[in-house]
């Protein structure tokens, strides 16, 4: 008997290729459109590519002869995913909806929705999950630039012993190939950049709408002088180095004071007291266990770049994280995440060590 399987399907090429693939495998697949943009946020920013986005899955499926559900989770978005964002961001952090979406939204309130029938989630994602009788384990793919473990990185073993991410063992140069042999409607569309629930709106403009904007200085670290004016905040991360508009540059955002909206910039960010190698890790999520061993591969922003990075235990549930080398922006609330060769541990979130 074949078994039952849920596509999350998104109008992109990805998520049409994994629904093929699914197919081919021998499941029997249903077709899910999650709708959580917000209405909000539309209507106050303009147009959002949605209904064109399910115009595309619309005809993926039909191609496929595949059933389609589209359902709406725009309230538990907003409980599980944009208020936490916002709270973050207002307290100077740097918060990542995306890795949040993927455990509450996707992996979470989907699951909640979803039918028990269904055995599998598939979803175009470039991971690889390795599971026996007792544990999954999260695993990272051949693409180093496409890889998407470091967002998957806080789901639990229930929620991945259910998933299934058919591109895992591909490149996007071959999805892009079986795009065009399965001639899907969707095989010429670009990628979209933008954050998941907003498809083409862009981070800070959905954070200008939920925080407005306010005149603050720019003051260089060193002298203590304003050197410029900022529109709060809110709208920057250390180890920015784009976005200020000013002269004499390369600058650096180095540090915020969120109570009298200062950020503060230097040109000279590697020197010793901007300490850049040391954290305290809290929130920590590790899919089958804690690390056993002491020094690591992590991942501090999505991409393919890996530092070393040793572990110690730090309290209840944090621990003091010592990198091999200086990295570009430790920011608070930014997620770490580790790795023992392929395979991905989980991680926490980073917080600042006062030491």
């Amino acid at each position: 008997m074949k078994k039952e399987c849920a596509v999350l399907v998104s109008g992109g090429v990805d998520s049409s290729v994994a629904l093929r693939l699914v197919q081919e495998q021998g499941y029997t697949p249903t077709a899910f459109y999650l709708k959580i943009w917000l209405e909000d946020e539309l209507s106050h920013l303009g147009s959002c590519p949605w209904q064109e986005d399910l115009a595309y899955v619309e005809a993926v499926c039909a191609q496929a002869k595949v059933p389609l559900q589209v359902i709406s989770l725009q309230k538990e978005y907003w409980d599980r995913v944009v208020a936490h964002t916002v709270s973050e961001i207002k307290a100077g952090r740097t918060p990542n909806p995306d890795i949040l979406c993927n455990q509450r939204v996707k992996f979470g309130a989907f699951y909640e929705y979803l039918d028990p029938r269904f055995q599998y989630v598939a979803t175009g994602h470039y991971a690889r999950v390795i599971r026996d009788s007792s544990h999954s384990e999260l695993h990272t793919t051949d693409d180093p630039i496409k890889d998407q473990t470091y967002f998957l990185s806080h789901l639990s073993q229930a929620q991945l012993s259910r998933a299934l991410f058919p591109l895992g063992d591909l490149t996007k140069a071959s999805v892009r190939e079986l795009a065009a042999q399965y001639d899907l409607p969707n095989k010429d569309r670009k990628d979209s950049q933008g954050i998941c629930f907003l498809g083409k709106l862009k981070f800070p403009e959905f954070v200008k709408h939920h925080m407005g904007e306010q005149d603050g200085p720019f003051i260089e670290f060193e002298t203590g002088k304003q050197v410029g004016t900022h529109k709060g905040f809110w709208f920057y991360t250390i180890g920015q180095r784009q976005g200020m508009g000013l002269s004499g540059g390369p600058w650096y955002v180095v540090a915020k004071r969120t109570e009298d909206n200062i950020v503060y910039i230097s040109r000279d960010y590697y020197t010793d007291e901007k300490m850049r190698d040391t954290f305290v890790l809290s929130g920590c999520n590790w899919i089958a266990g804690a690390p056993e061993k002491a020094t690591l591969r992590v991942k501090l922003r999505h991409g393919p770049h890996f530092n070393s990075a040793s572990l110690e235990k730090y309290g209840n549930d944090s621990y003091l994280v010592k990198l091999a080398e200086r990295d570009q922006g430790l920011a608070e609330g930014q997620y770490a995440v580790f790795y023992e060769g392929t395979k991905c541990l989980g991680g926490g979130v980073i917080k600042r060590y006062e030491g």
